[in-house]
């Protein structure tokens, strides 16, 4: 994590609160230059915040941007060039959820979630790795997926869908950096459990037992970065570790065994599934 350090230059989509937020906060605290990226409202507020805690000589920018629109991001890219020259961080992690249709409803739904969850990803990353790989210093992609982009549960299949694109396009990010000679990037994979951030407030006002922080999610992604993980799965206050990985085995095994599909909530399969969970 040599990038993460005084002077250098993060930018952060979805910042206005939450992960993102969180994140930003972190950065700067540590010295980073830092780009906040969000369309809402609240973000010059957030960034107010943040810049009361940064360390000294860090700057904190505020940059209303619609990451669902490409010349958006470019435009996101230009600011902070020019702000700060170059980048060695870009975090792509503005998403929105939505409740969940049926698969052949609510096709604007579908397209809203799809062009901020997935194609904002996709944008961040063809406007900023051109110009992150030609710097040639050490710099991060961080692409936040889900839990719900692994395991796939019934209830939300457009939201699911762009986190599993999010899932397959990163994994190729990292395999194409492989393939560079003296590639000083590295890509990474943020997987988030239960968190409460303003998105899920705004189904559930208040903020359930199980469900962690963001705080404690960053903590968890600075920790997994220094690692260099490449999936950095959280956990949460609802679900163990070892529970995510056999969740994550038996989604897998639905492909190997043939099983019909998301099994895990088929009513034939459910005293299998609790077999496998105790370890039976």
């Amino acid at each position: 994590m040599d990038w993460m350090k005084a002077g250098n230059t993060a930018v952060i989509t979805g910042a206005a609160g939450g992960i993102g937020y969180e994140a930003a906060r972190r950065y700067a605290a540590a010295g980073l230059n830092v780009v906040m990226a969000d369309i809402k409202d609240e973000l010059n507020d957030a960034a107010d915040t943040i810049r009361k805690t940064a360390a000294k000589g860090a700057s904190v920018l505020a940059h209303q941007c619609d990451v669902s629109d490409m010349a958006a991001v470019e435009a996101l890219r230009d600011t902070a060039q020019n702000a700060f020259g170059d980048i060695h961080c870009l975090m792509n992690n503005a998403g929105i959820a939505r409740r969940g249709t049926l698969p052949w409803e609510d096709l604007a739904a579908f397209h809203e979630i799809i062009n901020i969850n997935l194609m904002g990803v996709v944008h961040g990353c063809h406007a900023f790795i051109p110009a992150m790989l030609a710097h040639g210093k050490s710099g991060a992609i961080i692409n936040t997926s889900s839990k719900q982009g692994i395991t796939r549960p019934p209830g939300n299949y457009a939201y699911n869908l762009s986190k599993t694109g999010v899932l397959g396009y990163t994994e190729s990010i990292a395999h194409a950096f492989r393939g560079i000679d003296s590639c000083a990037l590295n890509a990474h994979l943020l997987v988030p459990g239960f968190v409460y951030t303003p998105m899920i407030s705004g189904f559930v006002p208040t903020q359930p037992p199980g469900a962690t922080t963001a705080e404690a999610t960053v903590d968890f992604m600075l920790a997994s970065l220094k690692a260099d993980d490449f999936y950095i799965i959280c956990p949460d206050g609802e679900t163990d570790r070892t529970t995510d990985e056999k969740r994550i085995q038996w989604t897998a095994d639905d492909i190997i065994k043939n099983r019909p599909a998301l099994s895990r909530w088929h009513p034939d399969y459910e005293a299998d599934f609790a077999a496998f969970m105790e370890g039976e």
